[in-house]
């Protein structure tokens, strides 16, 4: 054997000691959050009886499936088709304004001195820290003093706020959006909200899309906000929808095709997200990489 093959034997070993332990513990990691999302497919494809009676990650059949999924969407008179709708009308209205007032503050915060900036920055840094469920309570006193309690405007108008997209996005201006360009576009004589519509904005839209996204999954996943302020079932998004189903299931005398409407719907309503997630991650290592969070 020669010097260089003995010098890279020890190497190789090396190589293999550090991979093997990582690999193993990656892989025990994507089990640990794939077969959960597995079962969930493969329980939308079962009748109750099926599933008590057996703990099976196999499908019953394509047949079962797409009776499940039409008794997911004719039930009461397609009340979950109306629960899908809300979700997505409370994710894409709320993350819209959410990202746009996002970005107004995260450049007012980023390229503009005026008294006070410093302590009102703190006070957004500590609403990161706040959990979403301590401010329920107060919120929906709020809304009820104003009557707008069991509306959709209970739900939106809290989500229009979001602490951790203007965090982000005061980052993204700061390493995105130059002094020297908007120096040029004022002596070119443009205006603050012209330089912000025209300028700021789609430089800003790698990170823009990644805070968008950030806030829809937020929305989409705010159970408990949505259980305090809504009683008109009309009105529920998804997550509460099916929780409700999900505990009249164990009520004497339910329809035992309810639980397979609750486990269909709950793989219909991750595929909004999902399609999302592939559909904007392109977005995102541009724009984190921009952000200076490479780790």
């Amino acid at each position: 054997m020669s010097t260089v093959a003995r010098a890279a034997s020890p190497a190789r070993s090396k190589w293999l000691l550090g991979r093997v332990p990582v690999g193993l513990a990656m892989g025990l990691f994507a089990l640990y959050f794939l077969v959960p999302v597995w079962w969930l497919i493969v329980a939308a494809t079962k009748d109750s009886g099926t599933l008590y009676s057996s703990f099976s990650l196999w499908f019953a059949g394509p047949n079962r499936a797409w009776d499940n999924l039409w008794l997911t969407f004719t039930f009461e008179d397609g009340i979950y088709l109306r629960w899908l709708a809300n979700s997505i009308g409370y994710a894409l209205i709320g993350g819209t304004v959410a990202t746009l007032l996002a970005a107004a503050a995260g450049y007012t915060f980023a390229k503009f001195r005026f008294p006070g900036r410093n302590f009102a920055f703190t006070l957004v840094l500590g609403g990161v820290l706040v959990p979403q469920a301590a401010l329920v309570m107060p919120l929906f006193l709020m809304m009820s003093s104003v009557n707008l309690t069991d509306t959709y405007w209970a739900v939106l108008l809290p989500c229009f706020v979001d602490p951790f997209g203007v965090y982000l996005a005061r980052i993204y201006v700061q390493s995105m959006v130059p002094d020297d360009l908007l120096n040029a576009a004022r002596i070119d004589g443009a205006g603050e909200f012209r330089i912000f519509r025209s300028i700021v904005l789609p430089t800003l839209t790698p990170g823009l899309v990644t805070i968008f996204f950030f806030q829809i999954v937020a929305i989409w996943n705010n159970f408990f906000l949505s259980l305090v302020m809504l009683k008109n079932s009309s009105l529920y998004p998804v997550t509460l929808g099916l929780n409700v189903l999900n505990g009249q299931t164990r009520d004497i005398g339910a329809s035992p095709d309810l639980i397979s409407v609750v486990m269909m719907g709950a793989l219909v309503s991750i595929l909004p997200l999902a399609g999302g997630f592939f559909a904007l991650q392109k977005y995102w290592r541009p724009s984190l990489v921009s952000s200076g969070f490479t780790g």
